[in-house]
């Protein structure tokens, strides 16, 4: 066991721990989720990214040795790599704004640190975690950068996912594309459609949420990295904020640059309600997306069951030969949280006082969520659904035969009240529309059959990939 110390007191430390007494009193603190920074790997290796910059930054001004910058570097490659998450062992939310957070990676950086130059944990006259790890910084310009880089991370995962499910969609929009259906308004029979047209909207759906996506992803790029406690940039050398950023954004590849106004980034958490709203509007598409699957499927002999969802698992423990649309389920589940979450992630930002806001780690832990499990809720759809998903074409077909809703498309021709004559009896009798309309003296069948082909019912031609 090794002892540390800091203003309240001494705390024991087990010999095997990266992390020191600043971590081991947050620990006490906050036992809340059972979930711990460890969870959020992106996080991590984001804080190392910044760290590592701030090193080079430090050295390029003088405010720490060769040596010490070296070592911090060396530690920092290693939770790029993925070492040592597991001495990330702070909740997930936590009091001080995130401090507990910078403080478990300034000791665990250090330690790492020392061990690199051959030295004993705990030897902080060498390299010690504030004075070194954290120089030039603050919790409150490190820890907002950090949930940006990993939040911009996230964005990218969650941007593949929905590009890759997207692609499902375009590819059954193309197989789909000569299979006519009925739409469907207020879940009553409205005018003629193809399957293809269907799911192609689908994949539009996904595109523009693709692009409001890659909007909230530029806004995660500005940083208050350089402006220390409250954005004045105390305790950094001059000239620190143009060394770190530009030495940030190389590291980490992501395309960060310094806020105009320091003061204002460093308690401005407007980004983070932006990204969070875009989430929830895609949770919002996919959901509606999610329950349009459900419902085309449903049946599968007394339901709508324009479409057959690939069978994944027996759906019931008494009912034989059920199967129910459980991957459309999850990913409604899931955009049921991501819409939770935008609600607390709109308390926490609103809730900032002054010059801080200290309500980020919950900003942070909510944001790693949405961003996490919409990615592989997208995929399992993706995989697991919409790439089996097969059309009962037989079933269509007959519908399409039989159909009263045809009529819709002899408007221009008959004009809306002979239309509706011809609907309203078709109705009463059953008979097919084109027998009504000769009965009526309206119209002949072969005329009729003229105007009820395919192309002119969608108006529309092959079915092409939506970008």
């Amino acid at each position: 066991m090794r002892q540390e110390h800091d203003f309240i007191g001494i705390k024991t430390i087990p010999p095997d721990a990266y992390w020191g007494v600043h971590t081991a009193r947050a620990v006490e603190n906050f036992p809340i989720t059972g979930h711990t920074v460890a969870q959020m790997p992106a996080l991590i290796r984001a804080f190392a990214f910044v760290k590592k910059a701030a090193a080079h930054a430090n050295l390029q001004l003088g405010a720490i040795s060769t040596t010490q910058a070296d070592a911090i570097a060396k530690a920092c490659d290693d939770l790029i790599a993925g070492q040592l998450h597991e001495q990330f062992v702070t909740d997930v939310i936590q009091g001080g704004a995130g401090t507990s957070t910078n403080m478990n990676a300034n000791e665990v950086i250090a330690n790492r640190a020392l061990e690199h130059l051959g030295l004993p944990k705990g030897s902080y006259d060498v390299i010690h975690p504030n004075d070194h790890v954290n120089a030039s910084q603050s919790t409150n310009d490190t820890y907002p950068t950090a949930v940006k880089i990993a939040t911009y991370f996230g964005i990218q995962e969650l941007l593949g996912a929905l590009a890759a499910l997207r692609g499902a969609f375009e590819a059954k929009a193309l197989e789909f594309a000569g299979i006519l259906k009925i739409g469907r308004t207020q879940l009553q029979d409205a005018v003629p459609m193809t399957l293809g047209q269907e799911f192609a909207a689908f994949a539009s759906m996904i595109a523009d949420d693709e692009r409001r996506l890659r909007e909230s992803a530029y806004l995660m790029a500005e940083v208050n990295m350089g402006g220390t406690a409250i954005g004045t940039g105390i305790n950094a050398p001059l000239g620190y904020v143009d060394a770190v950023v530009p030495k940030l954004a190389e590291l980490s590849g992501v395309p960060v640059r310094a806020a105009a106004n320091l003061i204002a980034a460093t308690s401005d958490t407007g980004a983070f309600v932006d990204i969070s709203g875009v989430l929830k509007r895609i949770a919002a598409k996919l959901s509606k997306i999610s329950n349009d699957l459900r419902l085309l499927s449903s049946g599968p002999q007394a339901g709508v069951a324009d479409i057959r969802l690939p069978a994944r698992q027996a759906g019931s423990s008494i009912m034989p030969g059920k199967v129910n649309p459980v991957i459309p389920e999850a990913m409604n589940q899931v955009c049921f949280e991501v819409i939770g979450n935008d609600a607390a992630i709109t308390m926490a930002c609103e809730a900032g006082q002054l010059q801080l806001n200290a309500f980020e780690p919950l900003v942070a832990w909510a944001l790693h969520k949405s961003l996490h499990h919409l990615a592989r809720a997208c995929r399992t759809l993706q995989v697991n659904c919409v790439e089996g998903i097969a059309a009962n074409q037989g079933l269509l077909d007959e519908r399409i035969a039989a159909s009263v809703t045809l009529v819709t498309a002899l408007n221009p021709v008959i004009g809306y009240e002979k239309a509706a004559a011809i609907a309203k009896a078709a109705i009463a009798t059953g008979k097919p529309i084109a027998e009504v309309a000769e009965d009526l003296g309206i119209m002949g069948r072969a005329e009729m059959q003229k105007l009820l082909v395919a192309e002119r019912l969608t108006q529309a031609g092959a079915i092409k990939a939506v970008h």
